[in-house]
C-alpha cells in the first residue's frame, strides 16, 4: 500500500489458541489497504471473551481508508465506544453478572503519520534504528503501582495482581481510550501484541526478532517461541513495516 506522502507499508498477523485454553479469546485485524491494524484480547471466558474481541475487529473493519488522521482517530474511537455500549446492555442481559469484555491496541496511518489507540493490555511496540520501545502503556495494576513507585518492574509480572486490568472495552459504562501520534521515519516497525505473547516472551527477546526478516517471519518466530514455552494464554502478533518509497 501506497499513501498520498510517498509511505509504503506492508503487514502480516497470527493468532494462535496456545497450549492450555480451548478457545481463542484473541482477534485480530490486519488491513494495510486501510492503514489499519488491531490486536484484541477478551474476557470472561467463552461466549464472552471471543464475542468482545470480535465485536471490535468486526467493528473496526467496516472502517475505510481515510484522509485525515483526525477524522480517523475519530472513527474509531466512535466505534469503541459504541461497542463498548453494546457489550455493557450485552452483560446486562446475562442470568449470571459478568462482564463482556476486551482490550484493544490499534495502529492507524495516513500520509506519514500514525496514531496508536488502546485500552488495557494489549501492547504496541516500536523498532527503530535498532531500538526497541514500548508505544502504549499498560492499564493495569501492577502498572499503577509501578508509576507510584510501589513495585520495581521486574517484579510485575509475579505479583498477585499481574492479570488485573484497568481499562477494556466493555468493563464500564464510560470507555476512555488512550491516543498517542507518532512522525513515522523510514524503515520504522511496529509490533501489536496481546498479553499471550510477552508472558512468554521477553521484551529483549522480542526486540532481537524484531530486527529481523520479515513481518511475516516475526509472527511465525515469536508465536513459535511461546508455543515452545508452554503458550498459557491465546498468543496474537501483528507486525507492520512502514518504509519511505524509494
Amino acid at each position: 500500500m501506497t499513501n498520498e506522502d510517498a509511505f509504503q507499508w506492508s503487514s502480516a498477523g497470527i493468532s494462535v489458541v496456545g497450549k492450555i485454553r480451548t478457545i481463542n479469546e484473541d482477534a485480530f485485524a490486519d488491513l494495510p489497504d486501510t492503514g489499519l491494524w488491531v490486536v484484541a484480547d477478551g474476557m470472561g471466558g467463552h461466549d464472552a471473551g471471543d464475542f468482545a474481541s470480535q465485536a471490535i475487529v468486526e467493528s473496526l473493519k467496516q472502517i475505510g481508508p481515510q484522509r485525515r488522521l483526525s477524522a480517523f482517530i475519530d472513527e474509531v474511537e466512535d466505534r469503541l465506544l459504541r461497542v463498548n455500549q453494546a457489550l455493557v446492555e450485552e452483560a446486562d442481559k446475562r442470568e449470571e453478572p459478568t462482564t463482556i469484555g476486551s482490550t484493544v491496541v490499534a495502529i492507524l496511518a495516513v500520509q506519514n503519520y500514525c496514531a496508536c489507540l488502546w485500552a488495557g493490555d494489549s501492547r504496541a511496540y516500536r523498532l527503530r534504528d535498532g531500538l526497541m520501545q514500548p508505544v502504549s502503556q499498560d492499564h493495569s495494576q501492577v502498572e499503577e503501582m509501578i508509576e507510584q513507585g510501589l513495585l520495581l518492574r521486574e517484579d510485575a509480572e509475579s505479583h498477585p495482581a499481574a492479570n488485573v486490568i484497568t481499562r477494556a472495552v466493555g468493563a464500564a459504562e464510560e470507555l476512555f481510550v488512550d491516543v498517542k501520534l507518532v512522525e513515522l521515519q523510514d524503515g520504522d516497525r511496529f509490533l501489536l501484541c496481546s498479553d499471550g505473547l510477552y508472558k512468554e516472551v521477553s521484551e529483549p527477546e522480542i526486540a532481537q526478532h524484531m530486527q529481523r526478516g520479515s513481518c511475516q517471519d516475526i509472527c511465525n518466530d515469536l508465536v513459535a517461541l511461546a508455543l515452545e514455552r508452554g503458550s498459557r494464554d491465546n498468543v496474537t502478533v501483528v507486525a507492520i513495516d512502514f518504509n519511505k518509497v524509494k
